[in-house]
């Protein structure tokens, strides 16, 4: 139903939305895809709709053909990646040309404890195996005070644009409080345009919001304590940002309002007041939906809106999560109204969750532990 600003619309709307989240419970069962290690991204790419990559937290990214895992890994750069806490192999992301160009890209944690995206590129003989030796690093963000807040995730947008959230360097003493400032990559998302060949990496859209004035020319937003999982879907970006002590927060909003846009921290965490000393530039963005730690929930695991036609009680719903309850749930997102009604638990729960994931015809797949898991009917 569309919004409507009548009282009886609201009232028909948060009444349906009431119904709907009824009917979830007990509707829904995981089905297991097997065991990995501390998996915590999982990802199809354009072209391949018979293949699934699941992130593997210690550096690898293991490939499974018609939900069967293959016992070769896609790619194994455990050497690179600094595996420890929130650290490790964090994301991949292929580009919408991947089936021609072959290249995508990881973020992971390296060595020196910073934040890189690396390209690589997959075999030309072999779909199923990347070249190692194809790296190229596209871009190192310092992270020197902390080992947690990695944020951690890319997306591709339109025009093979690739997004990238960033947390806010860890610890609540970070040195300056880089999220709310723009000359800091941390505790932002950041929007890139990479490039092929063995020049420059990438460039800049035009269009980000501090081309020409001041801040970084890759921020597209700011103000984010740590976006562990994000996500697109059309033009509309999804952000799961957790908080600190009191507060979960989940954005939704158009990729064109996300642009230039405060989140809010550290003077904000979720719709709270948290240090009034620290404003951003800008008037914040206040969550479309938040939740407190009274329940046993820690830590937000954003997901996705869900388009499985296997799974129409969800249809058009954002799922999302915690760490620490494992407690799956969804809710209606209003976008252009910013409301969220209809708040519901699915009826399934996974311990120590970590990540969704989205198949190429809308299934939902859920990560926790060791294990991955199809959500069906």
């Amino acid at each position: 139903m569309p919004y409507s600003r009548s009282p009886l619309g609201r009232y028909l709307a948060a009444a349906l939305a009431l119904c709907g989240a009824a009917n979830l419970a007990n509707a829904f069962s995981l089905v297991s895809l097997g065991t990995f290690s501390s998996p915590v991204d999982i990802r199809v790419a354009p072209g391949q709709p018979a293949l699934l990559y699941v992130v593997e937290q210690p550096g690898r990214i293991a490939i499974l053909r018609n939900e069967v895992r293959l016992p070769t890994p896609f790619l194994d750069i455990a050497g690179l990646v600094l595996n420890a806490g929130e650290q490790g192999l964090l994301s991949v992301a292929f580009p919408p040309d991947y089936a021609t160009s072959r290249r995508f890209y990881v973020l992971f944690v390296n060595k020196a404890g910073n934040v890189e995206i690396d390209e690589f590129k997959r075999s030309a003989a072999n779909a199923r195996v990347a070249v190692r030796s194809s790296r190229r690093i596209v871009l190192v963000i310092q992270h020197p005070d902390a080992a947690n807040h990695n944020g951690g995730q890319l997306h591709f947008g339109s025009g093979g644009l690739l997004y990238i959230s960033i947390g806010d360097g860890g610890n609540t003493a970070t040195p300056g409080d880089p999220a709310r400032r723009l000359y800091s990559l941390l505790g932002k998302i950041l929007r890139i345009n990479p490039l092929p060949g063995g020049g420059k990496a990438y460039r800049i859209p035009p269009t980000n919001p501090y081309v020409g004035v001041a801040g970084r020319d890759e921020i597209y937003a700011y103000g984010l304590r740590n976006p562990w999982r994000f996500s697109l879907a059309g033009n509309v970006m999804a952000i799961g940002d957790v908080g600190e002590s009191k507060q979960e927060e989940v954005d939704i909003l158009t990729v064109a309002s996300v642009r230039g846009s405060n989140f809010g921290w550290p003077q904000y965490e979720g719709n709270l007041l948290h240090d009034n000393t620290k404003p951003g530039p800008d008037p914040p963005k206040f969550p479309i939906f938040t939740y407190g730690h009274d329940s046993g929930g820690c830590a937000i695991v954003g997901g996705y809106i869900v388009r499985d036609v296997q799974l129409p009680a969800l249809n058009g719903r954002y799922m999302y999560g915690d760490f620490c309850t494992g407690d799956i749930r969804s809710f209606i997102p209003g976008v252009a109204a910013q409301t969220a009604t209809g708040d519901a638990s699915v009826g399934v729960t996974v311990a120590g969750l970590t990540t969704f994931g989205q198949g190429m015809g809308g299934q939902v797949y859920i990560a926790g532990g060791s294990t991955v898991y199809r959500l069906e009917p």
